[in-house]
Protein backbone atom coordinates (compact mmCIF):
# COMPACT_ATOMS: atom_id res chain seq x y z
CA UNK A 1 0.00 0.00 0.00
CA UNK A 2 1.28 3.58 -1.12
CA UNK A 3 1.55 6.72 1.32
CA UNK A 4 -1.96 7.24 0.35
CA UNK A 5 -4.53 5.74 2.12
CA UNK A 6 -2.49 4.12 5.19
CA UNK A 7 -3.88 6.52 7.66
CA UNK A 8 -7.57 5.32 6.71
CA UNK A 9 -6.86 1.87 6.16
CA UNK A 10 -5.81 1.96 9.88
CA UNK A 11 -8.87 4.15 11.11
CA UNK A 12 -11.25 1.68 9.33
CA UNK A 13 -9.34 -1.41 10.91
CA UNK A 14 -9.93 0.35 13.87
CA UNK A 15 -13.08 1.13 13.64
CA UNK A 16 -14.63 -2.46 12.19
CA UNK A 17 -12.58 -4.15 15.45
CA UNK A 18 -14.79 -2.42 17.61
CA UNK A 19 -18.22 -4.90 18.45
CA UNK A 20 -21.06 -3.16 18.07
CA UNK A 21 -23.62 -2.82 21.09
CA UNK A 22 -27.34 -1.98 21.55
CA UNK A 23 -28.30 0.86 21.50
CA UNK A 24 -29.90 2.71 24.94
CA UNK A 25 -33.02 4.59 24.31
CA UNK A 26 -31.34 7.38 25.37
CA UNK A 27 -27.83 7.70 24.03
CA UNK A 28 -25.39 9.22 26.27
CA UNK A 29 -24.77 11.38 23.11
CA UNK A 30 -27.77 13.49 23.24
CA UNK A 31 -27.46 13.27 27.20
CA UNK A 32 -24.05 15.07 26.74
CA UNK A 33 -25.59 17.41 24.36
CA UNK A 34 -28.27 17.70 26.52
CA UNK A 35 -26.05 18.72 29.09
CA UNK A 36 -23.51 21.06 27.48
CA UNK A 37 -26.85 23.37 26.31
CA UNK A 38 -28.28 23.17 29.98
CA UNK A 39 -25.10 24.64 31.37
CA UNK A 40 -23.90 27.08 28.98
CA UNK A 41 -25.18 30.41 28.10
CA UNK A 42 -24.41 32.84 25.12
CA UNK A 43 -20.73 33.18 24.62
CA UNK A 44 -18.76 36.17 24.63
CA UNK A 45 -15.72 37.13 22.73
CA UNK A 46 -11.83 36.94 22.85
CA UNK A 47 -9.09 37.94 21.20
CA UNK A 48 -6.88 34.57 20.26
CA UNK A 49 -7.74 31.08 19.33
CA UNK A 50 -5.99 29.69 22.44
CA UNK A 51 -4.91 26.56 21.36
CA UNK A 52 -2.53 25.67 23.51
CA UNK A 53 -1.54 27.52 26.72
CA UNK A 54 1.12 30.43 27.09
CA UNK A 55 1.67 29.66 31.20
CA UNK A 56 5.26 28.06 31.77
CA UNK A 57 4.20 27.83 35.16
CA UNK A 58 1.58 25.39 34.76
CA UNK A 59 3.03 22.64 36.46
CA UNK A 60 4.22 24.48 39.28
CA UNK A 61 1.37 23.98 41.50
CA UNK A 62 1.44 20.07 41.20
CA UNK A 63 3.79 19.12 43.70
CA UNK A 64 1.60 20.70 46.04
CA UNK A 65 -1.55 19.25 44.70
CA UNK A 66 -0.27 15.84 45.01
CA UNK A 67 1.04 16.21 48.84
CA UNK A 68 -2.71 17.76 49.94
CA UNK A 69 -5.65 15.76 50.07
CA UNK A 70 -6.90 17.21 46.57
CA UNK A 71 -8.27 13.85 45.30
CA UNK A 72 -11.78 13.26 43.28
CA UNK A 73 -14.93 15.18 43.46
CA UNK A 74 -15.31 17.65 40.47
CA UNK A 75 -12.89 19.90 38.56
CA UNK A 76 -13.43 23.59 37.35
CA UNK A 77 -10.90 24.63 34.70
CA UNK A 78 -10.74 26.92 31.72
CA UNK A 79 -8.85 26.72 28.18
CA UNK A 80 -7.46 24.39 26.49
CA UNK A 81 -5.89 20.81 27.50
CA UNK A 82 -3.54 21.65 30.33
CA UNK A 83 -6.82 21.33 32.73
CA UNK A 84 -5.58 17.22 31.56
CA UNK A 85 -2.50 17.58 33.45
CA UNK A 86 -4.30 18.51 36.67
CA UNK A 87 -7.25 16.24 36.10
CA UNK A 88 -5.13 13.99 35.22
CA UNK A 89 -3.24 14.39 38.96
CA UNK A 90 -6.88 14.82 40.71
CA UNK A 91 -8.99 12.29 39.13
CA UNK A 92 -11.89 13.73 39.84
CA UNK A 93 -15.58 11.81 38.94
CA UNK A 94 -16.54 14.76 36.59
CA UNK A 95 -15.19 17.79 35.00
CA UNK A 96 -16.67 20.87 33.96
CA UNK A 97 -14.42 23.14 31.16
CA UNK A 98 -15.85 26.62 31.51
CA UNK A 99 -14.83 29.42 29.03
CA UNK A 100 -15.91 32.65 27.02
CA UNK A 101 -15.59 31.42 23.96
CA UNK A 102 -17.53 29.12 22.20
CA UNK A 103 -14.50 28.07 20.12
CA UNK A 104 -12.65 26.32 23.22
CA UNK A 105 -16.06 24.21 23.39
CA UNK A 106 -14.93 22.98 19.88
CA UNK A 107 -11.45 22.73 20.87
CA UNK A 108 -12.55 20.37 23.61
CA UNK A 109 -14.81 18.43 21.11
CA UNK A 110 -11.60 17.80 18.73
CA UNK A 111 -9.58 16.60 21.76
CA UNK A 112 -12.63 14.16 22.85
CA UNK A 113 -12.65 12.93 19.72
CA UNK A 114 -8.57 12.34 18.76
CA UNK A 115 -8.89 10.21 22.50
CA UNK A 116 -11.68 8.73 20.82
CA UNK A 117 -9.68 7.38 17.71
CA UNK A 118 -6.37 7.02 19.98
CA UNK A 119 -5.46 3.65 21.28
CA UNK A 120 -2.14 4.94 23.13
CA UNK A 121 -1.01 8.70 23.97
CA UNK A 122 1.66 8.07 21.42
CA UNK A 123 -1.41 8.09 18.85
CA UNK A 124 -3.28 10.87 20.37
CA UNK A 125 -0.12 13.17 19.40
CA UNK A 126 0.48 11.81 15.73
CA UNK A 127 -3.23 12.12 15.47
CA UNK A 128 -3.42 16.00 17.14
CA UNK A 129 -0.31 16.63 14.50
CA UNK A 130 -0.62 14.40 11.44
CA UNK A 131 1.71 12.20 11.63
CA UNK A 132 2.04 8.82 11.15
CA UNK A 133 1.44 6.29 14.01
CA UNK A 134 4.89 4.32 15.09
CA UNK A 135 5.86 0.72 14.42
CA UNK A 136 5.18 -1.13 18.00
CA UNK A 137 2.27 -0.19 20.08
CA UNK A 138 3.61 -1.97 22.99
CA UNK A 139 6.77 -0.40 23.06
CA UNK A 140 5.24 3.08 22.80
CA UNK A 141 2.85 2.77 25.92
CA UNK A 142 6.33 2.63 27.95
CA UNK A 143 8.25 5.60 26.08
CA UNK A 144 9.03 8.73 27.56
CA UNK A 145 7.17 11.69 26.64
CA UNK A 146 10.82 13.20 25.28
CA UNK A 147 10.72 9.99 23.02
CA UNK A 148 7.24 10.93 21.97
CA UNK A 149 8.35 14.32 21.20
CA UNK A 150 11.53 12.97 19.46
CA UNK A 151 9.32 11.13 17.07
CA UNK A 152 6.83 13.96 16.82
CA UNK A 153 9.56 16.19 15.37
CA UNK A 154 11.32 13.77 13.26
CA UNK A 155 8.33 12.74 11.58
CA UNK A 156 7.03 14.75 8.45
CA UNK A 157 3.92 15.82 8.30
CA UNK A 158 1.48 13.75 5.50
CA UNK A 159 -0.57 15.88 4.14
CA UNK A 160 -2.38 13.30 1.86
CA UNK A 161 -3.92 11.82 4.82
CA UNK A 162 -5.24 15.06 5.80
CA UNK A 163 -8.97 14.04 4.58
CA UNK A 164 -8.99 10.60 5.85
CA UNK A 165 -8.48 12.10 9.12
CA UNK A 166 -10.75 14.82 8.81
CA UNK A 167 -13.42 12.41 8.00
CA UNK A 168 -12.22 10.03 11.16
CA UNK A 169 -12.56 13.27 13.32
CA UNK A 170 -16.04 14.37 12.00
CA UNK A 171 -17.62 11.14 12.17
CA UNK A 172 -16.80 10.94 16.09
CA UNK A 173 -17.89 14.55 16.35
CA UNK A 174 -21.42 13.63 14.23
CA UNK A 175 -21.78 10.96 17.48
CA UNK A 176 -20.99 13.33 20.19
CA UNK A 177 -24.71 14.79 19.67
CA UNK A 178 -23.05 18.49 19.88
CA UNK A 179 -25.39 20.58 17.29
CA UNK A 180 -22.42 21.78 14.90
CA UNK A 181 -23.45 24.63 12.03
CA UNK A 182 -20.96 24.57 8.90
CA UNK A 183 -18.48 27.36 10.46
CA UNK A 184 -18.03 25.21 13.69
CA UNK A 185 -16.95 22.50 11.90
CA UNK A 186 -14.49 25.22 9.89
CA UNK A 187 -13.10 26.27 12.73
CA UNK A 188 -12.35 22.72 14.40
CA UNK A 189 -10.47 21.85 10.83
CA UNK A 190 -9.21 25.50 11.26
CA UNK A 191 -7.58 24.32 14.64
CA UNK A 192 -6.70 20.73 13.81
CA UNK A 193 -4.93 22.39 10.77
CA UNK A 194 -2.43 24.75 12.90
CA UNK A 195 -1.76 21.65 14.96
CA UNK A 196 -0.47 19.41 12.08
CA UNK A 197 0.85 22.18 10.10
CA UNK A 198 3.15 24.19 12.97
CA UNK A 199 3.84 20.31 15.06
CA UNK A 200 4.87 21.04 17.85
CA UNK A 201 6.31 24.41 17.62
CA UNK A 202 2.63 25.54 17.89
CA UNK A 203 2.85 28.71 20.02
CA UNK A 204 0.10 30.86 21.57
CA UNK A 205 -1.06 33.88 19.82
CA UNK A 206 -3.36 36.29 19.40
CA UNK A 207 -5.60 37.59 16.51
CA UNK A 208 -5.67 41.03 14.92
CA UNK A 209 -3.23 44.27 15.27
CA UNK A 210 -0.86 43.92 18.32
CA UNK A 211 -2.01 46.61 19.94
CA UNK A 212 -5.71 45.14 20.22
CA UNK A 213 -4.55 42.03 21.94
CA UNK A 214 -5.27 41.10 25.50
CA UNK A 215 -2.03 39.84 25.97
CA UNK A 216 1.83 41.05 25.29
CA UNK A 217 4.02 39.74 22.74
CA UNK A 218 6.25 37.83 24.20
CA UNK A 219 8.44 34.20 24.29
CA UNK A 220 5.58 32.19 25.05
CA UNK A 221 6.53 28.19 25.46
CA UNK A 222 5.85 26.08 22.16
CA UNK A 223 3.71 22.89 22.41
CA UNK A 224 7.34 20.88 22.94
CA UNK A 225 7.78 22.73 25.77
CA UNK A 226 4.76 22.99 27.85
CA UNK A 227 4.86 18.49 26.56
CA UNK A 228 8.29 18.21 27.97
CA UNK A 229 8.11 21.10 31.17
CA UNK A 230 9.26 19.73 34.50
CA UNK A 231 7.77 20.50 37.73
CA UNK A 232 9.93 22.24 40.47
CA UNK A 233 10.67 18.46 42.22
CA UNK A 234 11.76 17.79 38.67
CA UNK A 235 9.37 15.38 37.48
CA UNK A 236 7.02 15.59 34.03
CA UNK A 237 3.89 15.75 35.32
CA UNK A 238 1.88 16.35 31.57
CA UNK A 239 -0.87 14.19 30.71
CA UNK A 240 1.26 12.77 27.81
CA UNK A 241 4.14 11.79 30.14
CA UNK A 242 2.07 9.06 31.30
CA UNK A 243 0.01 6.22 29.81
CA UNK A 244 -2.08 5.67 32.74
CA UNK A 245 -2.77 9.23 32.96
CA UNK A 246 -4.24 9.12 28.95
CA UNK A 247 -5.52 6.12 29.31
CA UNK A 248 -7.77 7.85 32.70
CA UNK A 249 -8.29 10.33 30.12
CA UNK A 250 -9.42 8.78 27.34
CA UNK A 251 -11.49 6.79 29.73
CA UNK A 252 -13.14 10.09 31.13
CA UNK A 253 -13.76 11.27 27.83
CA UNK A 254 -15.41 7.80 26.96
CA UNK A 255 -17.72 8.20 29.47
CA UNK A 256 -18.56 11.91 29.15
CA UNK A 257 -16.81 12.92 32.38
CA UNK A 258 -15.32 16.17 30.90
CA UNK A 259 -17.84 18.58 29.85
CA UNK A 260 -16.87 21.82 27.97
CA UNK A 261 -19.37 24.22 28.81
CA UNK A 262 -19.86 28.18 27.12
CA UNK A 263 -19.93 30.61 29.64
CA UNK A 264 -18.85 33.24 31.50
CA UNK A 265 -17.36 32.89 35.19
CA UNK A 266 -19.15 36.27 36.09
CA UNK A 267 -22.06 35.48 33.93
CA UNK A 268 -25.77 34.92 35.31
CA UNK A 269 -26.21 31.47 34.47
CA UNK A 270 -23.10 29.13 33.42
CA UNK A 271 -21.16 29.26 36.96
CA UNK A 272 -24.10 28.62 38.74
CA UNK A 273 -25.51 25.86 36.21
CA UNK A 274 -22.12 23.90 37.32
CA UNK A 275 -22.92 24.71 40.92
CA UNK A 276 -25.98 23.13 40.72
CA UNK A 277 -25.17 19.67 38.40
CA UNK A 278 -22.35 19.50 41.06
CA UNK A 279 -24.56 19.83 44.26
CA UNK A 280 -27.26 17.17 42.39
CA UNK A 281 -24.03 14.91 41.77
CA UNK A 282 -23.36 15.11 46.11
CA UNK A 283 -20.03 16.62 44.59
CA UNK A 284 -17.55 19.06 46.20
CA UNK A 285 -15.53 21.42 43.70
CA UNK A 286 -11.57 20.09 44.80
CA UNK A 287 -9.90 22.23 41.92
CA UNK A 288 -10.89 25.65 40.21
CA UNK A 289 -7.76 26.14 37.66
CA UNK A 290 -9.12 30.04 37.00
CA UNK A 291 -5.62 30.78 34.94
CA UNK A 292 -5.60 34.90 35.04
CA UNK A 293 -9.14 35.10 33.92
CA UNK A 294 -9.22 37.76 37.31
CA UNK A 295 -7.39 39.83 35.27
CA UNK A 296 -10.45 40.14 32.85
CA UNK A 297 -12.98 40.13 35.55
CA UNK A 298 -11.38 43.34 37.27
CA UNK A 299 -10.96 45.52 33.83
CA UNK A 300 -14.83 44.64 33.17
CA UNK A 301 -15.33 45.94 37.08
CA UNK A 302 -16.94 42.15 37.38
CA UNK A 303 -15.03 40.93 39.82
CA UNK A 304 -17.99 40.58 42.29
CA UNK A 305 -20.22 38.58 40.46
CA UNK A 306 -17.53 35.97 39.64
CA UNK A 307 -17.00 35.76 43.56
CA UNK A 308 -20.74 35.19 44.18
CA UNK A 309 -20.68 32.78 41.73
CA UNK A 310 -17.66 31.26 43.22
CA UNK A 311 -19.57 31.45 47.05
CA UNK A 312 -22.22 29.27 45.50
CA UNK A 313 -19.72 26.42 44.55
CA UNK A 314 -20.20 23.12 46.77
CA UNK A 315 -16.79 23.18 48.36
CA UNK A 316 -14.79 22.56 51.95
CA UNK A 317 -11.83 23.37 53.39
CA UNK A 318 -9.79 21.30 51.15
CA UNK A 319 -11.12 22.79 48.21
CA UNK A 320 -8.27 25.21 45.82
CA UNK A 321 -8.12 27.59 43.08
CA UNK A 322 -5.45 27.55 40.56
CA UNK A 323 -4.42 30.79 39.98
CA UNK A 324 -1.74 32.73 37.00
CA UNK A 325 0.00 35.64 36.91
CA UNK A 326 1.52 37.39 34.11
CA UNK A 327 4.21 39.43 34.57
CA UNK A 328 4.70 40.78 31.04
CA UNK A 329 4.94 37.36 28.85
CA UNK A 330 6.70 35.20 32.26
CA UNK A 331 3.97 33.33 34.30
CA UNK A 332 3.77 32.39 38.13
CA UNK A 333 1.46 29.85 39.22
CA UNK A 334 -0.28 29.45 42.70
CA UNK A 335 -2.54 27.41 44.65
CA UNK A 336 -4.86 28.69 47.09
CA UNK A 337 -7.72 27.02 49.02
CA UNK A 338 -10.83 28.44 47.31
CA UNK A 339 -11.97 29.65 51.34
CA UNK A 340 -8.93 31.60 51.90
CA UNK A 341 -9.68 33.53 48.12
CA UNK A 342 -13.48 34.15 49.23
CA UNK A 343 -12.15 35.34 52.73
CA UNK A 344 -9.40 37.68 51.29
CA UNK A 345 -11.73 39.57 49.06
CA UNK A 346 -14.47 40.15 51.76
CA UNK A 347 -11.49 41.33 53.38
CA UNK A 348 -10.34 43.74 50.59
CA UNK A 349 -14.15 45.02 50.23
CA UNK A 350 -14.31 46.53 54.12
Amino acid sequence: MGRRGRLAFVLACAVLARPVLAQPTTSPSSIFAETIARLSEPPGTFDTDNLISNERSYLDVVPAMVTRPIRGGAYIGVGPDQNFSYIARIRPSVAYIIDIRRENLLLHLLFKALFAEARTRAEYLCLLTGRRFPVGTERWKTASVGELVAYIDESAHWPEDADALRQSVETKLAGFGVPLSLNDLDTIRRFHQAFMLQGLDLVYSGRGPAERRSFPASDYPNLRELLTARAPDGRQWNYLASEDDFVFLKDMEARDGIIPVVGDVSGPRALKSVAAAIAERGERVSAFYISNVETYLEQKLVVGQFLDNLSRLPHGTDSVMIRATFDGGSSASILQPIDQVLMDASRNRR
